[in-house]
C-alpha cells in the first residue's frame, strides 16, 4: 500500500494539479522557498543537486512561502520568472503555500509530523527548511535553513 504522502494534492507554479504520486519511487527534496531571503542563493545549490542526481532518481520540489518576513510577496508568474532568470531553476516549483498555522498545506502538515525539528518542535522556523524523503516515503529527514544543499550530498546518495 503506497504511503499517504503520495496522495497529497499540490498545484504547480503553472497552476497544474498534481499529487506526489507523480514522483513515486523518487527521492524527494522538499524545500519551502522565498525570493527575498538571505538563504535565496541556495536556489543555485538546489538546482545543482537536481542536475547532478535527477537521472538517479532525485526530485527537488520548491514550495514558495510568504510566512517568514514577507520574503515571497510575488505572484506565481513573478516567482517563476525570478527563479529562472536569477538561478536557472528547472526543478519543479509549486504554487505559494503556507507551511505553519491553520492554513498549512497538507504536505507540510505531513512532513512536520513525520520529521520533527529541534527539541521535537513541528513548526517550520524559516525559509529553506528542507525535507529529504526516501523513495517509499518511509524515511524523512529534516534540515535547517542554514544547512546548505551541498551538505545534503551524503544523505541524498544514501537514499538513492
Amino acid at each position: 500500500m503506497p504511503d499517504p504522502l503520495f496522495a497529497i494534492p499540490c498545484i504547480t507554479i503553472e497552476g497544474e494539479r498534481k499529487t506526489l504520486a507523480d514522483y513515486d519511487a523518487k527521492v524527494l527534496l522538499v524545500v519551502n522557498t522565498a525570493s527575498q531571503c538571505g538563504f535565496t542563493p541556495q536556489y543555485k545549490g538546489l538546482e545543482e543537486l537536481w542536475q547532478r542526481y535527477r537521472e538517479r532518481g532525485l526530485v527537488v520540489l520548491g514550495f514558495p512561502c510568504n510566512q517568514f518576513g514577507a520574503q515571497e510577496p510575488g505572484s506565481a508568474e513573478e516567482i517563476g520568472a525570478f527563479c529562472t532568470k536569477n538561478y536557472g531553476v528547472s526543478f519543479p516549483m509549486f504554487a505559494k503555500i503556507e507551511v505553519n498555522g491553520d492554513g498549512a498545506h497538507p504536505l507540510y502538515k505531513y512532513l512536520k509530523q513525520h520529521a520533527k525539528g529541534i527539541l521535537g518542535t513541528e513548526a517550520i522556523k524559516w525559509n529553506f527548511t528542507k525535507f529529504l524523503v526516501s523513495r517509499d516515503g518511509a524515511r524523512i529527514e529534516r534540515y535547517a535553513p542554514t544547512t546548505t544543499p551541498e551538505e545534503l550530498v551524503t544523505d541524498i546518495e544514501g537514499m538513492l
